[in-house]
């Protein structure tokens, strides 16, 4: 498969005339990510994709997901942003696929939110869970933990723990406290932070739970990553990628839009917010990277993004080739739609997505990046290529790409009010 087609859509030719003499000398950049920097390896384990999703890895995650499955029982993940988004992504785009039910607690502290949870799993014969993080001291998975051992151990009473799975930091307080009870223990990467451990024990073993195939998932990651290390000039896809959208941000752009037309890149677009914004935004720099899903919001959004203050641009991500067809029949209604006649809704929204594109173009550049197909393959290679990209793009901007200092700073308001801290 062609695993990302990469193109500037120019019409109103304003980053053409500097943006391949850019990407030249970016080369150094995706030398640097290529190889992989010294002072960050302690965040690297994401790099090689084979560190955590190899052959021996994939069969002890796809191991203990059998242990679930054959109690024919749902799986609730329990974790939030990096430690679930990567996860639901997948699980919520491919549902289809699916033959075990996930179900996702502790990404919120609303009191209807773990209502609702728990009135989802009122009478389900086999219930599982699976807490995700990195550093146990998170306010949302840490109470949504509680709550689900009470629910636990109402329905299992002393045998609760054998329905729990631990993906924690080894060596750590919470990793002792989770073998002294006896509960299920998968490690969480030391030297990967949560926005990069889509293809990690994080992501890989809920989705194997949930029947899907996470070894097409790390070989759509592990081509990715062989194409865009072994390629070293001005054609790497992820090198053109981030250079347009810095150039971009020099002219005075502030925000990058992700576009799609299919609505089931819905939660691919917050793991990739997640990603660029928590990597990015430091030191006063980096785009805000917000999506929007078309149709729909080109009736809420379109007229700012088309004449509105001039600070967004777009990147479209886009799937070539036609998995899902319906066309209309004429019903002999005349309600002025005759002209779509024997027409496919595929094709419908392929000509709404290619008008935007076109109009949009005209007033600033946009960004594409099409994809063959939606598949555990391609979205290995996605993940990959947006980690990949990230790296690049920070180096280029000078900050860390691994570190988030601000997301702590709330935290300590939070804390204080909460009684934690005196």
């Amino acid at each position: 498969m062609s695993l990302v087609d990469f193109s500037v859509i120019d019409d109103s030719s304003l980053i053409t005339p500097s943006f391949e003499e850019r990407v030249k000398n970016n080369l150094p950049f995706l030398a640097r990510v290529a190889e992989g920097e010294e002072k960050y390896q302690d965040s690297l384990g994401w790099h090689t994709v084979s560190e955590w999703a190899g052959e021996e890895w994939l069969e002890r995650y796809i191991s203990l997901a059998d242990k679930v499955r054959r109690h024919d029982g749902c799986l609730v993940v329990v974790g939030i942003g990096g430690s679930n988004q990567a996860a639901r992504a997948v699980y919520e785009a491919l549902e289809e696929k699916c033959d075990r039910e996930i179900i996702w607690a502790g990404n919120t502290i609303s009191p209807h939110s773990v209502d609702k949870v728990l009135k989802t799993l009122d009478g389900k014969k086999n219930i599982f869970v699976n807490v995700i993080a990195k550093n146990f001291q998170t306010l949302e998975p840490g109470i949504s933990f509680r709550v689900m051992r009470d629910y636990l151990r109402k329905i299992y009473g002393a045998g609760y723990k054998d329905h729990i799975i631990v993906t924690f930091t080894e060596d750590t307080y919470s990793w002792r406290l989770a073998e002294e009870k006896g509960y299920i223990t998968l490690p969480f990467p030391q030297n990967i932070g949560g926005r990069f451990s889509s293809l990690s024990p994080i992501s890989l073993f809920p989705l194997a739970v949930a029947g899907l195939d996470i070894s097409a998932m790390a070989r759509g990651g592990e081509m990715m990553e062989k194409a865009l290390k072994e390629n070293f000039s001005p054609s790497n896809p992820a090198l053109r990628y981030v250079t347009a959208r810095n150039l971009l941000c020099e002219m005075g752009k502030s925000v990058e839009l992700l576009c799609y037309f299919e609505p089931r890149f819905f939660r691919f677009a917050k793991w990739w917010k997640q990603l660029f914004g928590e990597s990015e935004g430091k030191d006063g720099k980096g785009l805000l990277p917000m999506d929007v899903c078309y149709s729909e919001d080109l009736h809420s959004l379109g007229q700012f993004v088309q004449d509105g203050k001039a600070v967004v641009f777009e990147t479209f991500l886009s799937i070539g080739k036609k998995d899902y067809s319906y066309c209309l029949h004429d019903d002999d209604v005349a309600d002025g739609f005759s002209y779509l006649d024997g027409k496919d809704f595929w094709d419908i929204n392929k000509a709404a997505e290619n008008a935007t594109l076109a109009a949009h173009s005209r007033r600033f550049p946009c960004l594409k990046m099409e994809i063959d197909s939606l598949d555990e393959e391609t979205f290995g290679s996605l993940f990959y290529f947006f980690q990949f990209s990230c790296y690049i793009s920070c180096l280029i901007n000078g900050v860390n790409p691994f570190d988030q200092e601000g997301v702590e700073s709330y935290k300590k308001d939070m804390f204080r009010l909460l009684g934690k801290w005196k």
